[in-house]
């Protein structure tokens, strides 16, 4: 059976898969017949859809292509304000693999640590952010008790109220614990913690070789009492997270256990008397999910991404590499999934997940959660708090992050070089809202916005006389090539205005530049802008023409357009009139930038059919109907420098997907002449 091909592989699979979701198992039964048949037959589970592979596309980009390069979202540190209490305390898995061991040693070659698994990683198909380099803290080492300061300030700054340690112990051998040893005898590291017995076998499965075990894991009855007393001390620790008193000790996989019951009472007869008292069992949800009850615990913990189905997005991604045998899923899903749940009748802790890619430990083979964002994370976190928690007293709400620091494993809060503290302040933001706390002040002005990219000082002056016809006190952001600030600032200065100044590189002509003020002005609250730039077009005629014929439809009616946001909150953008164009036919040479694009934003192909583009680029347009381009957070690098291209770059293939990105957000995208007939906003 195993030189089963693909087709067969999958077609055999299907069936099995439809009859055994056919069958009456309650949730647990399902869990543990899902890993038996994993564990006995996974030659007979199909890999995941793959795209096709276009050389001439990958071949263009590769002379673009940055290592460790920034993304559009990179956040710089910034200071903030938590609610006080929290309204809810958020613990992040923690992983301490960052220091050699001479198991490792032995094991990977001398010095390895998970990094040399993260550098090694590579792209496997178009948009694949692969290596992720770490940012603020570098390539660290554990050993280094300066990294666990910065770490514990990171995470008290950003609302992460403890770490759960991973804790590795194989019959009183403990290979990572050197990090937690210089933790308990820190007092100044003033964070809660708490310890998860990883409790699987280490093999060689990274590379293929699972059968080779580094470490096994032999569960017994005198190993459960040594293991209770050697954690004790951590457990009797001041700063160790616990629920009503109760210090928390988690297990990863108690189906691993030959009598989990058993073991669980060991530990609590030890505790009551050794003077730690009652303590809080619990266990993650990561490949089972019984009720707690039935093995002696007190409560359950989410382990997102596992144990869901999002769906496969492989077939749409275009491939560099066309041997891949992985998985490429649509992290959304899984978010949405876990978003909707309801708590069960036991007791759970829920958990949300900051995204999933183990490419570095599996070259080639890894499973990629696609499309994971910041802000989505933040959502997902708010939407727990305030939903899914809404009926447990705040002192008692739990939330389990994955994860702190699996770099290798693409689950990551810390900062990395392409979107810095973003994922930390999306964190803290997702506390703020989920406490109703209002938003800090904003300090611009609210008045309406206009964002201009300027690359022609003698057009851009033609573009503030007409914002200065309209009567409106427009709050102005230009961006410009660092040698042009000073033409831009005269022209400012004769026209009596006031604008904030971006100097930017002259790369992505005026997308690039748009779309990272936009994805500011949006995390500043920021509702509606209008977008403009000094619009030339040399190789047209009547480019000149044209520029004047769009500025006048988009300010004339600058007012009532202003109105119909303000009125109509699905309305998502405004064109101006007879410039929202059929893609199709102005498709040309950008359809393979297109086609990367809606992957990457994960928009359905057959959106394409009928869809439109605003020709010119200048338009009003509401910033969260923006979100599916800023959430897909573009490599800067990906904007080619500019050379007079007249078509085929990315950020032509952005300027044709802007409107379809909006109706894929759920909005409406209009023109003026439809406003402008509307008795309502003449």
């Amino acid at each position: 059976m195993t030189t089963f091909s693909e087709s067969a592989r999958t077609l055999v699979f299907r069936c099995l898969r439809a009859i055994f979701r056919s069958l009456p198992f309650d949730e647990s039964d399902r869990d543990r017949w899902r890993q038996w048949f994993q564990s006995r037959f996974a030659f007979l589970i199909p890999g995941g859809r793959r795209g096709q592979t276009v050389r001439e596309f990958s071949a263009c980009r590769d002379a673009l292509r940055r290592r460790g390069g920034r993304a559009i979202g990179f956040h710089e540190p910034t200071p903030g304000v938590l609610p006080d209490p929290l309204p809810a305390r958020c613990v992040a898995f923690y992983l301490p693999q960052f220091h050699p061991i001479p198991e490792n040693d032995a094991a990977w070659g001398e010095g390895f640590t998970e990094w040399r698994n993260v550098a090694r990683a590579d792209a496997q198909f178009e948009g694949h952010a692969q290596p992720r380099v770490s940012g603020a803290l570098g390539e660290y080492d554990l050993r280094d008790p300066d990294i666990l300061r910065k770490q514990v300030v990171l995470a008290r700054d950003h609302g992460i109220a403890a770490f759960c340690f991973y804790f590795y112990w194989f019959a009183g051998r403990r290979p990572l614990e050197l990090p937690l040893q210089r933790w308990l005898d820190d007092p100044t590291l003033d964070l809660s913690f708490c310890l998860c017995w990883a409790n699987e076998s280490w093999t060689r499965r990274w590379d293929g070789r699972e059968r080779d075990v580094i470490l096994a894991q032999k569960h017994h009855p005198d190993d459960d009492l040594a293991f209770i007393a050697h954690v004790s001390r951590y457990l009797r620790d001041p700063r160790y997270l616990r629920v009503e008193g109760r210090p928390v000790l988690v297990v990863y996989r108690p189906g691993l256990f030959p009598a989990m019951r058993d073991t669980a009472r060991r530990w609590r007869d030890y505790c009551r008397a050794n003077g730690i008292g009652e303590i809080h069992l619990a266990y993650v949800q990561g490949f089972e999910r019984p009720d707690p009850a039935a093995i002696g615990f007190d409560a359950a913990i989410e382990f997102p991404p596992n144990l869901s189905s999002p769906p496969d997005v492989g077939a749409r991604q275009i491939m560099r590499n066309p041997r891949f045998r992985g998985q490429i899923d649509d992290w959304r899903a899984v978010a949405a999934d876990y978003r909707a749940r309801r708590l069960p009748d036991y007791p759970l802790h829920p958990g949300v997940n900051a995204g999933w890619d183990n490419e570095p430990r599996r070259p080639g083979r890894g499973r990629v959660y696609l499309h994971a964002s910041p802000r989505r994370y933040r959502d997902w976190l708010r939407d727990t708090i305030r939903t899914r928690l809404a009926a447990i007293p705040v002192e008692r709400r739990l939330v389990f992050v994955n994860a702190w620091n699996e770099w290798a494993e693409g689950a990551v809060l810390e900062p990395d070089a392409r979107l810095g503290h973003a994922w930390l302040d999306a964190h803290r933001d997702a506390l703020r809202a989920a406490a109703a706390m209002p938003a800090p002040e904003i300090p611009a002005s609210t008045r309406p916005c206009a964002v201009i990219h300027a690359w022609y000082p003698d057009v851009f002056a033609e573009i503030l006389a007409s914002l200065r016809a309209s009567g409106i006190p427009w709050r102005l952001i230009v961006t410009t090539p660092p040698d042009r600030v000073a033409e831009i600032q005269a022209c400012l200065a004769a026209a009596s205005l006031d604008a904030e100044i971006v100097a930017v590189e002259n790369r992505g002509r005026d997308i690039l530049p748009f779309l990272k003020v936009a994805d500011r002005l949006l995390d500043q609250g920021v509702d509606t802008v209008l977008k403009l730039h000094t619009k030339r077009s040399p190789h047209r005629d009547d480019g000149d023409d044209w520029r004047r014929d769009i500025l006048g439809k988009v300010l004339a009616p600058a007012r009532g357009i202003l109105s119909a946001f303000a009125d109509d909150p699905g309305l998502g953008l405004v064109a101006p009139a007879g410039h929202l164009q059929p893609m199709d036919v102005f498709l040309a040479a950008n359809k393979q930038a297109v086609r990367y694009l809606i992957a990457r934003l994960g928009i359905d192909d057959r959106a394409l059919r009928q869809a439109r583009f605003v020709a010119g680029s200048m338009f009003w347009v509401r910033l969260s109907a923006l979100r599916p381009v800023l959430d897909a957070h573009l490599d800067e690098w990906e904007f080619e420098p500019e050379q007079g291209q007249l078509d085929g770059t990315l950020a032509h293939g952005v300027e044709r997907i802007l409107a379809l990105a909006v109706r894929n957000a759920g909005f409406r995208v209009r023109d003026t002449s439809v406003l402008c007939a509307s008795d309502t906003h003449p």
